[in-house]
């Protein structure tokens, strides 16, 4: 059942999205043992409908609910064309959220992070009132909640990979990363009341070719910015791996839920990605900053081991990434500011 698309480079959007929403047999077996509807709550976000189209690329006789505001209504008739069903819901209506229909899979990618300063207010409720909303409306299905590492501390980079699992969740100072442990307080809390199982996926940085840590990197160097390293390292991943390991995350759930990392298993200088891409661009590059000893990072050792090592290899991503910004390719304009240390989005 597993479908090949192909990598990259890729011609343009259309095979960039085959790509991404390619199946794999592990995805296609793991989906068989959670069977039914699987709704996604936030669908019409950056990684939301590559998700949707490779559930619905993954078989079984069951329906892919996608669940949003849709502000963005091409996304919506997009994802009606590919034969993804498709629901227009405010998520911070107690209303709407109660009205959606019964799925026994949820995969919930709503979230709120840039506009945070000067609206904490709706970071705060985007983040913790409608996990609360979600948690006790599917209090009987399976919860894989969209997470992120910046729940973590900042990490020391000469310490290894990263933080695991058992690292508890103490960001620094910032209304975005204290929100983010909010709503997985609220997945957990009804996880523990309802005996609700999921997993609480803490993904950074995944990579797209229209955006994501590699793209704002390569736009800075293709029009001779500067790049700027107090944000020294990062860890990366393919978006279709991340998207693949959420859903397989549906049949890996625990009851209560619990955290599982997502990320590629090595850790990247910025500078080094930076010279990677003027190398590639025949461009000089000006680096600014110095590289702090700190960095959001985690350890998806436990996600290695249940999923395997994710299936596209940096250097890969990195020739994609140029080939793409180099032939004046879509950019979706949403810089990640992974680089930002203060909190502040």
């Amino acid at each position: 059942m597993s479908i090949n698309a192909g990598h990259g480079p890729f011609a343009d959007e259309q095979a960039l999205e085959d790509a991404l929403s390619a199946p794999d047999d592990a995805l296609v077996t793991d989906l068989t043992r959670v069977p039914g509807d699987i709704i996604v709550l936030g669908a019409a976000g950056k990684m939301g409908p590559s998700l949707c189209r490779l559930a619905q690329r993954s078989g079984g006789n069951r329906r892919i609910i996608a669940v949003a505001r849709f502000s963005d209504q091409s996304i919506k008739a997009q994802l009606e064309r590919d034969g993804i069903y498709t629901i227009t819901a405010d998520l911070l209506d107690r209303e709407a959220v109660a009205a959606l229909p019964d799925a026994p899979n949820v995969i919930f990618m709503a979230g709120r992070k840039f506009g945070s300063s000067g609206a904490e207010h709706l970071t705060w409720a985007m983040n913790a009132l409608c996990p609360a909303m979600v948690a006790e409306r599917y209090r009987h299905s399976r919860i894989v909640a969209f997470s992120t590492g910046c729940v973590y501390p900042f990490w020391p980079v000469d310490a290894g990979a990263g933080p695991t699992e058992d690292v508890p969740p103490t960001p620094p100072p910032g209304d975005y990363a204290w929100s983010c442990v909010a709503r997985e307080r609220m997945f957990e809390h009804m996880s523990v009341v309802h005996n609700t199982a999921g997993r609480l996926f803490r993904l950074n940085y995944a990579i797209d070719m229209r955006y994501g840590v590699l793209h704002d990197i390569a736009m800075k160097v293709f029009h001779e910015e500067p790049v700027d390293v107090s944000m020294g390292h990062v860890t990366v991943f393919w978006q279709r791996d991340a998207n693949a390991w959420a859903l397989r995350s549906l049949a890996h759930a625990t009851s209560p839920t619990t955290p599982i990392n997502a990320t590629g298993a090595s850790v990247v200088a910025v500078r080094n990605l930076a010279n990677a891409f003027a190398d590639r661009f025949g461009k000089p590059v000006t680096i600014t900053g110095t590289e702090a000893k700190t960095a959001w990072l985690n350890d998806a050792s436990m996600a290695h081991r249940l999923f395997g090592i994710p299936s596209v290899t940096l250097d890969d991503m990195i020739d994609w990434t140029a080939d793409w910004i180099s032939n004046g390719r879509k950019s979706l304009s949403k810089p990640t500011h992974f680089e930002a240390r203060d909190g502040k989005y």
